[in-house]
C-alpha cells in the first residue's frame, strides 16, 4: 500500500531525514513515532506529495508520489498538524468544497459527506460555522475532510496535539473505529497515543529509522535490564546501601513512598530471588516484589536518547514469530 525507499531530505547542510525505507501494508494502523524534530512531519509531507525529497522514492497504491501525484492524492486523506479548515465556512459547505477539490464524482459527494460526518460524529454541527466550534470539533472537521474522498490511505500528523483529555480520548476512539477501513499512519511523539491505537510502530530519531516492528515485539525488545518494584514493611536509612550491594542490581531509586523502591537490574531471574533473600535476612519486612521487562517507554527512550545524544543507535528490526 505504501512503499518508501531510500528517502532523504536535506535543507542545505542539514539532513532532516536520511535513507528512510519502510513498507505499510493494506489495512494496517502504523504509528510513526519519534521526538519533536525527528523528521516525522517531513516524511509525511513527502508521502502526501506536499514536499519533494532530495533523493529516494515513495509510492502509494503502486503510484509514484511525484510521477503520478494526482493518482496518489486521490487515494490519500491527510490531516496535517494544523487542520486545514476555513473558519468562515459552514461544516457541510467546507466538506462539499473539499470533496469537489479532490475530484470526488458528483453523484457520490453527498453520500461521502454524510459518511464522513457520521464517522466523525459531526452530524449535529454540520450547519454550524467552523470558527464557532471548539478545538476538538475543529480537529474532527479536519479528520472529516481527510475522509470525505473515502481514501485508501489516511495520514494523521499529531491529531491530538493541544486537545484536552476528553477530546484526546474521543479522537483516539475515532481512529480505532476507522481501523480496518483505511490504511492509517499516525505520526506522533505521544507514547500512549501509539499504544492505544497502533498495531505496528516505526521509530525515527534524528532523521533515521532506529526500529520498526509490532507493538508487542518492540515491547519485548531488551534494553539491557528490567525494573524490580519493591515494597517494604520497615524503612531504614541503610536500605539503599543494602539493595545496591545485591549482585545484579545496578541502581536503586526511591519510590512513591518511604516503603517503595525501584531497582534497575539485569535480566537474570535469579536477581529477584537474591533481592528477596537479602531483604528478609536484614529483617526489612518484604510486603511485595514484582518485576517488569522493558515497556515501550523504556524502548523508546533507549533508542531515541540512549547513552549519547550525538550517536545514532543502529537500526533494530525485531522479527519474532
Amino acid at each position: 500500500m505504501i512503499e518508501v525507499s531510500g528517502l532523504t531530505k536535506s535543507y542545505g547542510q542539514h539532513l532532516a531525514i536520511q535513507n528512510l525505507t519502510f513498507t505499510i501494508n493494506k489495512g494496517e494502523v502504523v504509528g510513526f513515532l519519534g521526538p519533536n524534530g525527528a523528521g516525522k512531519s517531513t516524511t509525511m509531507k513527502i508521502i502526501t506529495g506536499y514536499m519533494a525529497p532530495t533523493s529516494g522514492e515513495a509510492k502509494v497504491c503502486g503510484f509514484d508520489v511525484f510521477e503520478n501525484p494526482i493518482e496518489v492524492k486521490k487515494r490519500i486523506g491527510y490531516l496535517p498538524e494544523t487542520p486545514p479548515v476555513y473558519l468562515d465556512m459552514y461544516v457541510k459547505d467546507y466538506l462539499q468544497y473539499v470533496a469537489e477539490l479532490k475530484g470526488v464524482e458528483k453523484n457520490k459527494i453527498k453520500a461521502n459527506i454524510d459518511r464522513a460526518l457520521e464517522k466523525t460524529n459531526l452530524q449535529d454541527v454540520r450547519s454550524r460555522m467552523i470558527g464557532n466550534l471548539s478545538k476538538g470539533f475543529r480537529q474532527r472537521v479536519g479528520i472529516a475532510q481527510a475522509l470525505v474522498s473515502d481514501p485508501d490511505v489516511l495520514i494523521l500528523d499529531e491529531p491530538t496535539v493541544g486537545l484536552d483529555p476528553k477530546q484526546v480520548a474521543e479522537i483516539r476512539e475515532l481512529i480505532k473505529e476507522l481501523r480496518g477501513q483505511h490504511t492509517i499512519i499516525l505520526s506522533t511523539h505521544i507514547l500512549p497515543e501509539v499504544q492505544a491505537v497502533c498495531e505496528r510502530i516505526i521509530i525515527i530519531n534524528k532523521g533515521h529509522i532506529v526500529a520498526q516492528d509490532s507493538l508487542s515485539n518492540l515491547s519485548r525488545l531488551k534494553t539491557g535490564g528490567r525494573k524490580v518494584n519493591l515494597r517494604l514493611k520497615r524503612s531504614s536509612p541503610d536500605v539503599m546501601g543494602i539493595l545496591s550491594h545485591v549482585a545484579g542490581v545496578s541502581k536503586v531509586h526511591t519510590g512513591v513512598s518511604q516503603q517503595d523502591w525501584v531497582l534497575d537490574t539485569t535480566e537474570n531471574d535469579e536477581v529477584i530471588e537474591a533481592v528477596a533473600q537479602e531483604v528478609m535476612k536484614k529483617g526489612l519486612g518484604l510486603l511485595e516484589i514484582s518485576s517488569a521487562k522493558a515497556d515501550l517507554e523504556d524502548v523508546f527512550l533507549k533508542l531515541t536518547y540512549g547513552e549519547s545524544e550525538s550517536k545514532i543507535e543502529p537500526k533494530v528490526e525485531v522479527t519474532h514469530g
